[in-house]
Protein backbone atom coordinates (compact mmCIF):
# COMPACT_ATOMS: atom_id res chain seq x y z
CA UNK A 1 0.00 0.00 0.00
CA UNK A 2 3.01 2.29 0.40
CA UNK A 3 3.37 2.25 -3.40
CA UNK A 4 -0.05 3.91 -3.79
CA UNK A 5 0.85 6.56 -1.21
CA UNK A 6 4.16 7.26 -2.95
CA UNK A 7 2.41 7.42 -6.31
CA UNK A 8 0.01 10.02 -4.93
CA UNK A 9 2.95 12.12 -3.72
CA UNK A 10 4.65 11.89 -7.12
CA UNK A 11 1.52 12.66 -9.11
CA UNK A 12 -0.57 15.02 -6.97
CA UNK A 13 1.51 16.56 -4.18
CA UNK A 14 2.35 20.26 -4.55
CA UNK A 15 5.34 20.05 -2.19
CA UNK A 16 8.84 20.84 -3.42
CA UNK A 17 12.45 20.39 -2.40
CA UNK A 18 13.11 18.93 1.03
CA UNK A 19 9.41 18.91 1.89
CA UNK A 20 8.76 16.57 -1.03
CA UNK A 21 11.56 14.24 0.09
CA UNK A 22 10.19 14.23 3.65
CA UNK A 23 6.69 13.40 2.41
CA UNK A 24 8.05 10.58 0.24
CA UNK A 25 10.00 9.18 3.19
CA UNK A 26 6.85 9.16 5.33
CA UNK A 27 4.79 7.62 2.53
CA UNK A 28 7.38 4.87 2.16
CA UNK A 29 6.34 3.47 5.56
CA UNK A 30 2.60 3.45 4.89
CA UNK A 31 1.30 -0.06 5.61
CA UNK A 32 -2.33 -0.04 4.44
CA UNK A 33 -5.06 2.05 2.86
CA UNK A 34 -5.31 4.26 5.95
CA UNK A 35 -2.09 6.01 4.81
CA UNK A 36 -0.75 6.21 8.35
CA UNK A 37 2.99 6.12 8.93
CA UNK A 38 5.53 6.81 11.64
CA UNK A 39 8.88 8.56 11.56
CA UNK A 40 11.31 10.40 13.80
CA UNK A 41 13.23 13.57 13.04
CA UNK A 42 16.51 11.63 13.07
CA UNK A 43 15.31 9.04 10.54
CA UNK A 44 13.86 11.71 8.25
CA UNK A 45 17.09 13.72 8.43
CA UNK A 46 19.19 10.66 7.53
CA UNK A 47 16.91 9.66 4.67
CA UNK A 48 16.71 13.10 3.11
CA UNK A 49 20.35 14.03 3.89
CA UNK A 50 19.09 17.25 5.49
CA UNK A 51 19.58 18.83 8.90
CA UNK A 52 17.04 18.47 11.68
CA UNK A 53 16.07 22.13 11.50
CA UNK A 54 15.39 21.82 7.76
CA UNK A 55 13.23 18.73 8.35
CA UNK A 56 11.22 20.63 10.98
CA UNK A 57 10.57 23.46 8.53
CA UNK A 58 9.53 20.97 5.84
CA UNK A 59 7.09 19.26 8.23
CA UNK A 60 5.56 22.63 9.15
CA UNK A 61 5.00 23.43 5.48
CA UNK A 62 3.37 20.05 4.85
CA UNK A 63 1.10 20.41 7.89
CA UNK A 64 0.00 23.90 6.86
CA UNK A 65 -0.66 22.73 3.28
CA UNK A 66 -2.92 19.94 4.55
CA UNK A 67 -0.92 17.18 2.87
CA UNK A 68 0.18 15.79 6.25
CA UNK A 69 -1.47 15.33 9.63
CA UNK A 70 0.23 14.65 12.94
CA UNK A 71 -1.71 12.19 15.10
CA UNK A 72 -0.74 13.16 18.63
CA UNK A 73 -2.99 10.52 20.24
CA UNK A 74 -0.92 7.74 18.62
CA UNK A 75 2.72 6.77 18.99
CA UNK A 76 4.99 4.68 16.80
CA UNK A 77 7.97 2.40 17.47
CA UNK A 78 10.45 3.91 19.93
CA UNK A 79 7.92 6.67 20.70
CA UNK A 80 8.23 8.11 17.21
CA UNK A 81 5.70 10.54 15.79
CA UNK A 82 2.73 9.17 13.84
CA UNK A 83 1.64 10.94 10.65
CA UNK A 84 -1.25 10.54 8.24
CA UNK A 85 -1.48 11.54 4.58
CA UNK A 86 -5.15 12.64 4.50
CA UNK A 87 -5.34 13.52 0.81
CA UNK A 88 -3.64 10.28 -0.18
CA UNK A 89 -5.96 8.28 2.09
CA UNK A 90 -8.98 9.99 0.54
CA UNK A 91 -7.76 9.23 -2.97
CA UNK A 92 -7.15 5.56 -2.08
CA UNK A 93 -10.62 5.27 -0.53
CA UNK A 94 -12.27 6.85 -3.56
CA UNK A 95 -10.42 4.48 -5.88
CA UNK A 96 -11.53 1.49 -3.80
CA UNK A 97 -15.12 2.76 -3.79
CA UNK A 98 -15.12 3.16 -7.56
CA UNK A 99 -13.94 -0.42 -7.98
CA UNK A 100 -16.55 -1.78 -5.55
CA UNK A 101 -20.01 -0.88 -6.83
CA UNK A 102 -21.74 -1.92 -3.59
CA UNK A 103 -19.61 0.53 -1.57
CA UNK A 104 -19.98 3.48 -3.94
CA UNK A 105 -20.97 6.51 -1.82
CA UNK A 106 -24.05 8.52 -2.60
CA UNK A 107 -23.65 11.65 -4.68
CA UNK A 108 -22.69 14.67 -2.60
CA UNK A 109 -21.15 12.63 0.23
CA UNK A 110 -17.44 12.68 1.00
CA UNK A 111 -15.34 9.58 1.54
CA UNK A 112 -13.80 9.74 5.04
CA UNK A 113 -11.70 6.70 6.02
CA UNK A 114 -12.17 5.45 9.58
CA UNK A 115 -9.03 4.56 11.55
CA UNK A 116 -8.69 0.88 12.44
CA UNK A 117 -6.37 0.59 15.45
CA UNK A 118 -6.19 -3.20 15.23
CA UNK A 119 -4.44 -2.94 11.85
CA UNK A 120 -2.12 -0.23 13.11
CA UNK A 121 -0.91 -2.34 16.04
CA UNK A 122 0.69 -4.77 13.60
CA UNK A 123 2.91 -1.91 12.42
CA UNK A 124 3.94 -0.97 15.96
CA UNK A 125 1.51 1.99 16.15
CA UNK A 126 -0.58 2.14 19.29
CA UNK A 127 -2.56 4.69 21.32
CA UNK A 128 -0.41 6.99 23.38
CA UNK A 129 -0.50 6.26 27.08
CA UNK A 130 -2.32 8.96 29.01
CA UNK A 131 -0.30 9.95 32.08
CA UNK A 132 -1.98 9.85 35.45
CA UNK A 133 -3.28 13.03 36.98
CA UNK A 134 -0.74 15.06 38.98
CA UNK A 135 -2.70 14.52 42.21
CA UNK A 136 -2.34 10.71 41.94
CA UNK A 137 1.17 10.48 40.57
CA UNK A 138 2.84 13.00 42.87
CA UNK A 139 4.41 11.57 46.01
CA UNK A 140 3.62 12.90 49.42
CA UNK A 141 5.50 15.97 50.45
CA UNK A 142 8.13 15.89 53.13
CA UNK A 143 6.52 16.94 56.40
CA UNK A 144 7.21 20.54 57.24
CA UNK A 145 8.96 21.31 53.98
CA UNK A 146 6.09 21.55 51.51
CA UNK A 147 8.27 19.97 48.85
CA UNK A 148 7.67 16.73 47.05
CA UNK A 149 9.89 13.68 47.51
CA UNK A 150 9.91 13.16 43.78
CA UNK A 151 13.39 13.53 42.29
CA UNK A 152 13.66 15.78 39.25
CA UNK A 153 14.53 14.07 36.00
CA UNK A 154 18.13 14.66 34.90
CA UNK A 155 18.56 17.04 32.02
CA UNK A 156 19.84 15.71 28.74
CA UNK A 157 22.82 17.48 27.30
CA UNK A 158 23.90 17.62 23.69
CA UNK A 159 22.10 16.81 20.48
CA UNK A 160 19.28 14.29 20.85
CA UNK A 161 19.57 13.29 17.21
CA UNK A 162 22.83 11.41 16.86
CA UNK A 163 24.82 11.41 13.62
CA UNK A 164 22.60 14.21 12.28
CA UNK A 165 23.62 17.89 12.34
CA UNK A 166 21.22 20.19 14.17
CA UNK A 167 21.74 22.81 11.49
CA UNK A 168 23.82 22.89 8.35
CA UNK A 169 23.97 23.51 4.64
CA UNK A 170 21.85 21.28 2.41
CA UNK A 171 23.99 21.48 -0.68
CA UNK A 172 27.54 20.09 -0.71
CA UNK A 173 28.65 22.93 -2.96
CA UNK A 174 27.67 25.57 -0.41
CA UNK A 175 30.60 27.04 1.58
CA UNK A 176 31.17 25.73 5.07
CA UNK A 177 31.78 28.29 7.82
CA UNK A 178 34.59 26.18 9.31
CA UNK A 179 36.67 25.90 6.16
CA UNK A 180 40.40 26.54 6.33
CA UNK A 181 40.08 29.65 4.16
CA UNK A 182 37.08 31.13 5.95
CA UNK A 183 36.62 34.84 6.23
CA UNK A 184 37.45 34.70 9.94
CA UNK A 185 41.13 33.84 9.28
CA UNK A 186 43.73 36.62 9.44
CA UNK A 187 44.79 37.87 6.01
CA UNK A 188 48.08 39.50 5.02
CA UNK A 189 49.68 40.79 1.84
CA UNK A 190 52.28 38.89 -0.18
CA UNK A 191 55.01 41.27 1.01
CA UNK A 192 54.19 40.53 4.65
CA UNK A 193 54.30 36.78 4.20
CA UNK A 194 57.66 35.16 5.05
CA UNK A 195 58.98 31.73 4.10
CA UNK A 196 58.48 29.62 7.20
CA UNK A 197 60.71 26.66 8.17
CA UNK A 198 58.11 24.16 6.97
CA UNK A 199 58.04 25.73 3.49
CA UNK A 200 61.84 25.88 3.33
CA UNK A 201 62.03 22.20 4.35
CA UNK A 202 59.54 21.40 1.59
CA UNK A 203 61.74 23.13 -1.02
CA UNK A 204 64.74 21.12 0.12
CA UNK A 205 62.91 17.77 0.26
CA UNK A 206 61.32 18.27 -3.16
CA UNK A 207 64.72 19.03 -4.73
CA UNK A 208 63.91 22.64 -5.65
CA UNK A 209 66.75 23.97 -3.49
CA UNK A 210 69.29 21.78 -5.30
CA UNK A 211 67.77 22.65 -8.67
CA UNK A 212 67.69 26.42 -8.18
CA UNK A 213 70.34 26.94 -5.53
CA UNK A 214 70.12 29.39 -2.66
CA UNK A 215 70.62 32.37 -4.95
CA UNK A 216 68.12 31.10 -7.50
CA UNK A 217 65.60 30.43 -4.75
CA UNK A 218 65.96 34.00 -3.45
CA UNK A 219 65.60 35.35 -7.00
CA UNK A 220 62.47 33.26 -7.53
CA UNK A 221 61.08 34.50 -4.19
CA UNK A 222 61.71 38.15 -5.19
CA UNK A 223 60.09 37.54 -8.56
CA UNK A 224 57.05 35.96 -6.88
CA UNK A 225 56.67 38.94 -4.54
CA UNK A 226 56.90 41.37 -7.45
CA UNK A 227 54.13 39.58 -9.34
CA UNK A 228 51.94 39.26 -6.23
CA UNK A 229 52.37 42.85 -5.04
CA UNK A 230 48.96 43.93 -6.37
CA UNK A 231 47.10 40.84 -5.20
CA UNK A 232 44.48 41.13 -2.47
CA UNK A 233 45.45 39.98 1.05
CA UNK A 234 45.11 36.27 1.76
CA UNK A 235 45.61 33.94 4.73
CA UNK A 236 49.22 32.81 5.29
CA UNK A 237 48.29 29.24 4.36
CA UNK A 238 47.03 30.41 0.96
CA UNK A 239 50.23 32.40 0.30
CA UNK A 240 52.35 29.37 1.23
CA UNK A 241 50.47 27.15 -1.22
CA UNK A 242 50.79 29.76 -3.98
CA UNK A 243 54.53 30.24 -3.28
CA UNK A 244 55.15 26.47 -3.51
CA UNK A 245 53.29 26.28 -6.79
CA UNK A 246 55.41 29.15 -8.16
CA UNK A 247 58.71 27.55 -7.06
CA UNK A 248 57.72 24.20 -8.56
CA UNK A 249 57.20 25.89 -11.96
CA UNK A 250 60.26 28.13 -11.75
CA UNK A 251 63.06 27.40 -14.21
CA UNK A 252 66.62 26.83 -13.11
CA UNK A 253 69.10 29.66 -13.85
CA UNK A 254 70.52 27.67 -16.78
CA UNK A 255 67.10 27.56 -18.51
CA UNK A 256 65.17 30.45 -20.08
CA UNK A 257 63.49 32.73 -17.58
CA UNK A 258 59.88 33.09 -18.69
CA UNK A 259 58.68 34.85 -15.50
CA UNK A 260 60.16 38.30 -16.12
CA UNK A 261 60.04 40.83 -13.31
CA UNK A 262 58.52 44.17 -14.39
CA UNK A 263 61.24 46.74 -14.99
CA UNK A 264 63.99 44.20 -15.80
CA UNK A 265 65.04 42.65 -19.09
CA UNK A 266 65.96 39.00 -18.57
CA UNK A 267 69.10 37.66 -20.15
CA UNK A 268 68.50 35.27 -23.02
CA UNK A 269 70.69 32.18 -22.54
CA UNK A 270 71.88 30.07 -25.40
CA UNK A 271 70.14 26.96 -26.58
CA UNK A 272 66.65 28.48 -26.57
CA UNK A 273 63.97 27.18 -28.85
CA UNK A 274 62.25 29.53 -31.27
CA UNK A 275 59.09 29.69 -29.14
CA UNK A 276 61.12 30.40 -26.00
CA UNK A 277 63.14 33.12 -27.76
CA UNK A 278 59.96 34.79 -29.06
CA UNK A 279 58.37 34.68 -25.62
CA UNK A 280 61.46 36.11 -23.96
CA UNK A 281 61.73 38.90 -26.56
CA UNK A 282 58.05 39.75 -26.12
CA UNK A 283 58.38 39.98 -22.35
CA UNK A 284 61.47 42.13 -22.72
CA UNK A 285 59.75 44.45 -25.23
CA UNK A 286 56.92 45.08 -22.79
CA UNK A 287 59.37 46.64 -20.33
CA UNK A 288 61.45 48.64 -22.82
CA UNK A 289 60.79 52.42 -22.97
CA UNK A 290 59.33 53.56 -26.26
CA UNK A 291 60.18 57.29 -25.96
CA UNK A 292 56.53 58.30 -25.95
CA UNK A 293 56.20 58.27 -22.16
CA UNK A 294 55.44 61.53 -20.47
Amino acid sequence: MSSEAREWVWEHSESRGTARLVLLSIADRVADEQCISWASLSSLAKRTRASVSTVREALDRLLKAGELEQLDDLTGPQRSTVYRLPLAAKAVAETAADEDVDKTPMEGTEVTPVLRLSALRRCGIRPREVPESPARSRKAAVPGSGRSRRKPAPRRAGNRHRDVPETGTQNRSEPDLNRRYSSGAAVISAAEWQVDPATHTWARQQGHLDRLGEEGLRAADAKWRAHRADFKPRPPVAWAADWRSWIAREHAPSRPDLYAVPGKIPAVPRGMTRAEAHTSALLAALDEPTGTER
